[in-house]
């Protein structure tokens, strides 16, 4: 990665200066915005202050710039994982290392994950390294629909790694949340419609929790958490695949108008469309659910996020229960297999620059930071990624990653492993392999 860099830089002490103390010039790679367009050819993209100032072809290289040859390569943004549960999970069977949830906990609505997100979990440097630079990173839920505020993290090398906290409430309705709310979707609808009604009543005069009703379910912490999100100012991601549910979680906008809606999941979206587009509501879905796993995604088609995008609906790939505490790397693999399905008779998939949106522009989109995150775009931060290769086949990798403007390590434990045991010397393996 380092001599990619210094192929062409002023000094390696340059790179290791912060971002801004620094104007660079990446020039000569094949430039991907990440807005939905086509790559372009010995495109350029200038950093200063750590921020994109400008990107495309012909764009001037200033005079102060430290240059980074890129040709032969590919220059897109850094990848933006939309459904996580980065840093809050290393071991998901250890309990100590699962913080994703609190089972057994008095909180719900209220709970924060900013707290518990560890900067320096063995997935953050693992992902980063495969050309993740941010991530949504939600709480599962405990005992209730409610499972509290998640946060948008960046995976840069350093303990400061929330980029915005209380970004979202996150829910849990259709089978899981039927579970955590007795057993049916009756029960789960009502719980979630009586929580956003305590809040309601709680921001109607009593915006400082002055009181709250002894006969209320949730306790005052909770009912408070929810207060940003019926008045519009906090996002609400829902999960819920099946269409039906769909439907009724749109509904909720006639009684709580200011909800700021995001669907995650949604792996029957396509069969509701236009009541999705025409609520103007963006979509977190799985990208591979194309066989019925469970009884809500009977009509679960890989056609999903190619229909709902032909619809006008604002798609990004999630990964919500699918290794999204540790293999997020796998969005490249996805965002290409819906090109790949506009080869397939009768399948609905992207264009290239469209499937690489929804792995950088559309999950900044969904979660209302596009203007700073998620693509090339002058003012954005400068999350960068130099790839080997076209960045959706599974055989290009990362050459250098950038957060920030700021160079990144590439190194991690799976790496060293990978090395250690690739060419093992007498001597270097652990007793177990000893004869």
């Amino acid at each position: 990665m380092i001599k990619l860099l210094l192929t062409l830089s002023a000094s390696a002490a340059a790179l290791a200066m912060p971002a801004q103390a620094q104007t660079i010039a990446i020039t000569g790679g094949k430039l991907v915005i990440g807005n939905g367009g086509a790559p372009i050819e010995g495109g350029t993209v200038v950093l200063r202050d750590g921020k994109v100032v400008a990107a495309g072809a012909g764009v001037a290289v200033p005079a102060d710039a430290q240059i980074v040859d890129a040709t032969g390569r590919w220059v897109t943004p850094g990848l933006f994982a939309g459904f996580s549960r980065l840093g809050l999970i290393e071991v998901e069977a250890v309990t100590e290392t699962n913080d994703s949830s609190a089972s057994t906990g008095d909180f719900s609505a209220a709970i924060d994950v900013t707290t518990a997100i560890n900067p320096r979990a063995t997935p953050i440097a693992v992902n980063r390294a495969a050309g993740i630079t941010r991530a949504v990173v939600a709480p599962a839920t405990p005992r209730s629909v409610f499972a509290g505020f998640g946060a948008l993290i960046d995976l840069g090398e350093d303990y400061e790694a929330v980029t915005r906290a209380r970004a979202f409430q996150f829910v849990e309705l259709g089978e899981t949340g039927s579970a955590r709310a007795g057993g049916s979707r009756a029960s789960a609808f009502l719980e979630f419609r009586n929580g956003l009604i305590e809040a309601q009543n709680l921001a109607r005069g009593q915006r400082a929790v002055l009181a709250h009703p002894h006969d209320a379910l949730l306790n005052r912490q909770d009912a408070a958490a929810l207060v940003p999100v019926v008045n519009g100012e906090v996002r609400l991601l829902v999960h819920v695949e099946r269409a039906a549910d769909i439907i009724n979680v749109l509904k909720l906008r006639d009684e709580f108008p200011a909800l700021k809606l995001v669907l995650v999941g949604a792996a029957e979206g396509w069969m509701v469309t236009d009541r999705i587009a025409a609520a103007n509501v963006p979509v977190i879905a799985s990208a591979l659910n194309d066989l019925p796993e469970a009884f809500e995604k009977t009509a679960a088609t890989q056609s999903n996020i190619g229909r709902m995008k032909r619809a006008g609906v604002t798609v990004a790939i999630g990964q919500i229960n699918d290794s999204d505490a540790h293999k997020l790397h796998y969005a490249p693999q996805y965002a290409g297999n819906l090109v790949a399905l506009q080869r397939v008779p009768g399948a609905t998939g992207l264009t290239w620059g469209e499937a690489f949106a929804t792995i950088s522009s559309g999950p900044a989109q969904a979660l209302g930071v596009d203007a700073q995150l998620g693509s090339l775009q002058p003012g954005r931060q400068g999350d960068v990624v130099i790839w080997d290769g076209d960045p959706l086949e599974l055989s290009s990798t990362p050459v250098a990653v950038m957060i920030d403007g700021v160079q990144q390590s590439l190194d991690n434990r799976q790496a060293r492993l990978r090395d250690r045991y690739r060419t093992p010397q007498e001597g270097a393996l652990p007793k177990a392999y000893e004869r």
